[in-house]
């Protein structure tokens, strides 16, 4: 049987404006069981860090760098650690945690959305897996400095996708960052350590020149299946 979801198209916009976005798409969701599961894309521009829900402090020389490289800083809805959004993709999923009238863990949560990323990218040539961070990474700036098993990594343990999620109601929002071509200059001045981040371009650079919408085209696609999907 296959379930009303919504694919939202691609947009660029700031951070602030997406994560508002963000918000008031997983209040719908939550006041309303019945509504449709929702899919989408988008860049952040300008570049901007992002922190983690819990995230309350953040290195005072981050002022600056923003200041100097025109970054925005925002807080995310969901939780995890900072991130650098800057040559990446950012993907949304909302749908309901209750399917069948059994409640989903977290973990089977993960597992059940990030399964469509990992399809997708397979069928790119490229094998994910789940990091095997522990509770270490709270004490971690970077999300990207380390992989929890909520996080997918390629063979050699470096990071592609981080992952997070926030819970309202009966619904969830995950939502992360694909790495397509990282800056990281700028990521060790941020973080002051080299960050184990890989991007797509690096993994497939026999892509088209439109990497995104590639990438777009096949997530989607990977998604309508694995969810059994009909987008309106």
């Amino acid at each position: 049987m296959h379930k009303s979801w919504q694919l939202i198209p691609y947009s660029e916009t700031s951070g602030e404006l997406h994560m508002q976005l963000d918000n008031a798409l997983l209040d719908r969701h939550s006041q309303d069981p019945q509504s449709a599961s929702i899919l989408r894309f988008y860049g952040w521009t300008p570049a901007a860090i992002s922190l983690g829900f819990h995230q309350k402090q953040y290195p005072d020389h981050w002022k600056a760098i923003a200041e100097q490289h025109h970054l925005d800083i925002v807080r995310r809805p969901s939780g995890g650690r900072a991130v650098l959004h800057q040559g990446d993709l950012t993907y949304v999923v909302i749908t309901n945690v209750e399917v069948k009238g059994k409640k989903r863990s977290h973990r089977e949560m993960y597992e059940y959305i990030c399964e469509f990323l990992i399809q997708g990218f397979a069928k790119l040539g490229i094998t994910l897996t789940y990091g095997n961070s522990g509770r270490g990474y709270i004490h971690n700036p970077s999300c990207f400095s380390t992989a929890t098993n909520a996080d997918l990594i390629i063979a050699d343990g470096r990071k592609i996708i981080g992952s997070a999620q926030v819970y309202r109601h009966n619904s969830v929002l995950q939502h992360g960052s694909m790495a397509i071509a990282p800056n990281y200059g700028l990521l060790r001045e941020l973080f002051q350590a080299e960050v184990p981040i890989v991007g797509c371009e690096e993994l497939l650079p026999n892509s088209s020149e439109n990497l995104i919408s590639e990438l777009i085209k096949t997530l989607s696609e990977s998604a309508r299946q694995h969810f059994q999907a009909e987008f309106l």
